[in-house]
């Protein structure tokens, strides 16, 4: 039996899965939590890679423990979007990465905006490089390499430096129309950035292969065929269905995202919705927002309960939480464009701080933030009928309920909750079959492996009618409270 893996590097951990290369089904998964740098400055938010390869290293040696190593015909690796890796001439990392939800850039992000006379989101990576520039000269004088999580990894198990499309169109120097870097835009930061940035490989080409070094690090033989990869959001859209238009995916992560696969570009004005590249060819245009499962395991960090007691809590409030408002921005937000944003609850009264109606207020400010930006989506001309789900908390019955009311459509979990991990393995598994000669696209590949979990969770009327109200008003005291549009 051939074997692919698949890693999705991530902000709260590492996941990695083993996939039959035949029937595409799941054979071993194993995964490792890590957290943030602690004690960084109010906005900031870092991970040094060495906690990524140490991951990874981990997770495929439980892997390997439960496979055959030599059955393993390729590996994909899925990572963090956006996060900014530097590396000296030798090849080592200078310093720790700034992460996608670092807000500590607002200011190079404006500037920046104005400079390249479009918009530039703080997430991205430009504002890190400009950032690192201006408040360390002196470890700047030593960068040679500027690579993105995912890319990093690669070149651990590679010995090559590459980028890709589909998370280099989330640096902000990246044309998407054009899939080719903005050089003259990387020149405003420093005239040495463009030769900072290593070369692009075409989706469906590999990263290289693995070098004794990267064999090594996975408990796998040289020489295994490795994929481009991705970001992971271009990854967990090849894991839950969006290889072709048609099929709207949204991610229920520490951030939230809604994404669907375009045969060309989808160019939002005002810079909200991504206009992303796919990793396996096409456009992925993406909603993204920095608040989702993040604030509810704040609420479940405050009253030291697991998530199955606060769901049941939850249910016995009603919709609209007597009244409370969780405007959710903890950690800023991406949509809208408040990186400087802190939370708020209005309308509290004896009572709200109960857990339950915490809970429910959490579900429903992020999923009323969610649904805010998918009407942006949809005034860009993307249709949002139906969705997939992915992320681990598809699996909560309520918050499906609470989707489906405010996104105004039936949602459907699907059955593989890691879609970055699965992409990430489908890619690869795509990849290999191209260089043995198969003329298959990403979409043959991937689809028969992505399933549902349930049936669809369709919309109440009544309670959608009640979240359209809601909605309203969230906008409303978003608008008045921090400027939202």
């Amino acid at each position: 039996m051939g074997l692919v893996l698949g890693f999705d590097v991530g902000t709260q951990g590492t996941k990695g899965l083993a996939i039959d290369a035949e029937a595409g089904t799941v054979v071993a998964r194993a995964a490792r939590g890590y957290d943030l740098i602690d004690g960084l400055a109010p906005g900031a938010a870092e991970q040094h890679p060495s906690t990524w390869v140490d991951a990874v290293r981990e997770v495929a040696a439980e892997l390997c423990a439960t496979i055959d190593p030599g059955a393993v015909q390729a590996v994909g690796v899925s990572g963090q979007q956006h996060g900014c890796v530097l590396l000296d001439r030798a090849g080592e990392v200078l310093r720790p990465a700034k992460l996608w939800c670092d807000t500590s850039t607002a200011a190079e992000a404006r500037e920046l905006a104005l400079a390249f006379g479009r918009a530039l989101p703080t997430g991205f990576t430009a504002s890190k490089i400009l950032w690192s520039k201006r408040h360390e000269p002196e470890l700047w004088r030593q960068v040679q390499t500027v690579l993105l999580p995912h890319d990093y990894l690669n070149f651990r198990l590679t010995g090559e430096l590459t980028m890709e499309a589909g998370d280099a169109s989330g640096t902000g120097l990246f044309d998407p129309e054009a899939r080719a870097f903005r050089m003259q835009d990387a020149a405003v930061i420093d005239e040495r950035l463009p030769g900072m940035l290593p070369p692009l490989v075409a989706a469906g080409a590999p990263a290289g292969v693995l070098s004794s070094a990267g064999g090594a690090l996975l408990s796998l033989p040289e020489g295994v065929l490795v994929s481009a990869g991705g970001g992971d959001n271009m990854l967990s859209a090849v894991g839950s269905g969006a290889t072709k238009p048609g099929v709207v995916v949204v991610s229920l992560g520490t951030s939230g995202t809604v994404f669907t696969h375009s045969e060309q570009a989808v160019i939002d004005p005002a810079g909200l919705i991504a206009p992303f590249c796919a990793s396996v060819g096409g456009w992925l245009p993406l909603l993204c927002v920095m608040n989702l499962t993040g604030v509810s395991e704040e609420v479940a960090r405050g009253y030291g309960l697991d998530h199955a007691a606060l769901t049941n809590a939850a249910r016995a409030v009603p919709p609209g939480c007597d009244g409370l408002l969780w405007l959710p921005y903890l950690a800023g937000e991406r949509v809208p464009d408040l990186p400087e944003a802190t939370g708020t609850l209005e309308g509290m009264r004896a009572g709200c701080l109960e857990p339950g109606v915490m809970f429910r207020a959490a579900l429903e400010g992020t999923s009323l933030n969610l649904a805010w930006g998918v009407d942006r989506m949809r005034g860009l001309g993307i249709e949002v009928d139906a969705v997939n789900l992915v992320g681990g908390a598809a699996r909560n019955v309520l918050w499906r309920e609470v989707l489906a009311d405010c996104l105004g459509c039936p949602v459907t979990a699907l059955e593989e909750p890691e879609a970055g991990a699965l992409g990430a393995a489908l890619q690869a598994l795509w990849t290999l079959r191209r260089q043995n000669g198969e003329d298959v696209t990403a979409d043959e590949v991937a689809a028969p492996c992505v399933h549902a979990v349930s049936e669809p969770t369709p919309p109440d009327a009544e309670r959608q009618a009640r979240y359209a109200e809601l909605g309203a008003r969230f906008r409303e005291r978003a608008a008045a409270l921090y400027g939202a549009v």
